[in-house]
């Protein structure tokens, strides 16, 4: 007798599939931005010769978790990353948040703040208490902090360029609270190499910022047994458009030269390696992303152990994640609440240790206390509701998922070893890699939407005919920047100007011997109420500033649109004006104050370049005087200002007075970026020709500014 099937096989499970799709399976295989084909169906036979399925939660390589327990034992901590306007008004919404069920406290900063300015500069007349909260010295750093016991709730601050003065005053703050600095618990980002690659919120060069991360993990090390010296970021890549492969990649790769850094100030790799953290986004592919954090604590442990550490535990990566703001839509707000539950959910089915959950109307301006609460009570019901945190690793053994975390690593360290290959991180980003690669991303990303080959439901796909307005919150640029002149001022009358000085001599002399500890210095400085400016410039003097060439990826937007009628018509109109103006239309895409995020700023250079305009990349960080400068320089026709945290209202009217004052107000001037609907009549009352709002088509846009340019001439 011959043998009997036990049951149906690959052969006949294909057969059936395409019977019921009427075509062949293979055409249902969807390839990933990451480079991944995704199959309709996974079996064992895809985990074939796999490592470390086998493997426990809390052992090494920690895939499956870092603790043995994970959430069945104590739940992620709930830490929401809130800040803006004052530092009163914060600690008011702190305070109110850790009552509601909040267990961390995470600080967001202004734009000021993070570059190492006092609100007082005039470089920064748009940005103070914007995008987050602003400090100036100890005294702010005492009221943010205010009757939060910081002996028992840890503090994340989101703080990279000017880490040396908030840290130091975080500690100064913590002691005059009577909290010793050995008791003080969380985490500072001090992830310099990331702002190079996407943020951009740096001060000085990348040597001496180096410099500036290691003395932080040194001193944190000897005085600080609490508190974690770094958080390493690969959430601001993602947000910036990279794949989750180069979000991985690199963030891994830039821990490795953290540790390098640390290794050549003496340290014991035992001594700061469990005080390292990580910092991941959680975007909208669910399966992949919770695949992603498994992956990211099966490589660093492989990274690691290169130092031969003899703690266990200085082989695990511990995070902290965010759901992702660039998933956040403004049309149609409320599906941002669905989107940040699933995100939250698959962060959660990765193995975080903390979590922040983004609420729904941050794609249009700061949260208001309705929209965070929301945010806050996703967690809450996430954590007490849906016995998710019942058992360690609920994913495990899916064929899926493992298969999806075993080649998210394998992708991953193919590229870590490229960086490396070249000399190690930073050396890739002085050489403008991994910038360029996330430019890429993003730029065939937003081509995917605009062409509709990814869908954005309410944007590109079951939009509705009209918008919900809702109400957003708006801060008084003006009246804070009053208020934070007037408490620098006050403190400036009541310090001892000699030992201010004395202080801040010393600061610059530990950084141009290269000898003793930068935060110790600082911490000198800021005691005695030393400004946060003032403690930046001091290091200012001797290590200078950084500045970076703006370039732009070509042929990328172009490229994905390649035979679509509706592009080709678009470059014919272009073509037609060019002959007309005897040239390329010109463009300039400006980025004013200190707002470093560029991602939307490049992929409009990018695609408007490919379309045929003439474009003038502005450079980061230029007041409405400097831009309108350069767009006459340039002889430009529009200027396009990008605005992303807030100070359009400030910012772009002054733009228009600006070329107005030089005899150019026939250039036209147009914003683009997160601006709240309620604001565009503001701005068109202002002198600014048209808004582009979040979830705008390019094409769309690119029609828009010709019809204003033909208008223009036509009028003339």
């Amino acid at each position: 007798m011959g043998t009997r099937k036990t049951g149906p096989d690959l052969a006949d499970w294909r057969a059936l599939a395409e019977k019921e799709a009427r075509r062949d399976p293979d055409s249902l295989v969807w390839e990933t931005p990451e480079g991944i084909a995704i199959k309709p169906l996974y079996t064992s036979a895809d985990l074939d010769g796999a490592q470390h399925l086998d493997s426990l939660p809390g052992f090494a390589p920690f895939m499956r978790g870092p603790r043995a327990t994970m959430y069945a034992g104590r739940p992620w901590t709930i830490r929401q990353y809130a800040g803006f306007s004052t530092a009163q008004e914060s600690n008011a919404f702190y305070r109110k948040a850790l009552a509601a069920g909040q267990q961390g406290v995470s600080v967001a900063f202004d734009l000021a703040t993070h570059r190492g300015y006092d609100s007082d500069h005039p470089r920064v007349v748009g940005d103070v208490g914007k995008a987050g909260v602003a400090i100036d010295s100890v005294e702010d750093m005492k009221i943010l902090f205010d009757g939060i016991p910081l002996e028992k709730i840890s503090v994340s601050m989101t703080m990279n360029g000017a880490v040396i003065p908030v840290l130091a005053s975080f500690i100064v703050a913590g002691e005059e609270q009577g909290v010793a600095r050995a008791q003080l618990s969380g985490t500072i980002q001090n992830d310099i190499l990331k702002e190079f690659m996407v943020r951009n919120t740096y001060i000085y060069p990348p040597e001496p910022s180096m410099r500036i991360v290691a003395d932080i993990i040194d001193y944190t090390a000897r005085e600080m047994p609490k508190f974690n010296s770094i958080s390493i970021s690969g959430y601001h890549m993602q947000e910036a458009g990279a794949t989750l492969v180069q979000e991985l990649a690199f963030t891994l790769a830039n821990g490795r030269e953290y540790v390098r850094a640390a290794l050549k100030k003496g340290l014991d790799v035992d001594d700061f390696a469990g005080r390292l953290s990580f910092f991941f986004a959680i975007g909208m592919n669910f399966f992949m992303e919770a695949a992603k954090l498994r992956a990211a604590r099966l490589l660093w442990t492989r990274i690691m152990e290169e130092f031969e550490p003899k703690k266990p535990g200085s082989l695990m990566l511990r995070t902290h994640c965010q759901t992702s703001g660039v998933s956040l839509q403004e049309q149609d707000p409320y599906n941002n609440i669905v989107r940040t539950a699933y995100e939250a959910m698959a962060a959660a089915l990765g193995g975080t240790q903390s979590l922040h959950t983004n609420s729904f109307d941050e794609a249009i301006a700061l949260p208001t206390e309705f929209s965070a609460r929301i945010a806050r009570n996703t967690q809450l019901i996430l954590q007490h509701e849906t016995g998710v945190t019942k058992v360690v690793d609920p994913l495990a053994g899916s064929y899926y998922v493992e298969s999806l975390t075993l080649e998210l690593a394998e992708k991953a360290w193919a590229l870590i070893e490229e960086i490396e290959a070249m000399g190690g991180m930073t050396k890739a980003v002085n050489e403008g890699l991994p910038k360029r690669l996330i430019e890429e991303a993003a730029t065939r990303k937003q081509a995917a939407i605009d062409r509709g080959d990814e869908v954005i439901v309410g944007v590109n796909k079951y939009r509705l005919e009209t918008e919900d307005e809702i109400d957003i919150l708006d801060i008084d640029n003006a009246m804070v920047r009053e208020g934070q002149i007037a408490r620098i001022a006050q403190i400036r009358r009541q310090r001892d100007p000699e030992k201010v000085e004395e202080t801040l001599e010393q600061l610059r002399k530990v950084a141009h011997s290269g000898k003793g500890n930068l935060l110790a210095a600082a911490i000198e400085a800021a005691r005695a109420r030393a400004t946060l400016g003032e403690i930046s410039d001091a290091m200012r003097k001797v290590f200078g500033d950084h500045s970076s060439v703006s370039q732009v990826v070509r042929k990328v937007y172009g490229a994905a649109y390649a035979g679509e009628p509706e592009y080709e018509n678009l470059v014919e109109r272009l073509e037609q004006l060019a002959g007309v103006l005897g040239g390329s239309p010109r463009i300039m895409v400006a980025k004013l104050g200190q707002d470093g995020h560029d991602r939307g700023a490049k992929i409009i250079a990018s695609a408007f370049g490919d379309l045929g305009f003439e474009v003038i990349a502005g450079p980061l960080f230029q007041t409405p005087d400097e831009a309108a400068q350069l767009a006459i320089q340039e002889n430009v026709q529009v200027v396009g200002m990008s605005s992303l945290a807030a100070g359009h209202k400030t910012l772009a009217p002054q733009l228009v007075e600006a070329l107005k004052a030089k005899g150019a107000e026939n250039i036209i001037v147009v914003v683009g970026g997160v601006v709240p609907r309620q604001d565009y009549q503001f701005l068109l009352d202002h002198g600014v020709a048209a808004v582009f709002g979040p979830g705008t088509n390019v094409l769309d846009a690119a029609h828009a500014v010709l019809d204003l340019m033909e208008g223009k001439r036509r009028n003339m």
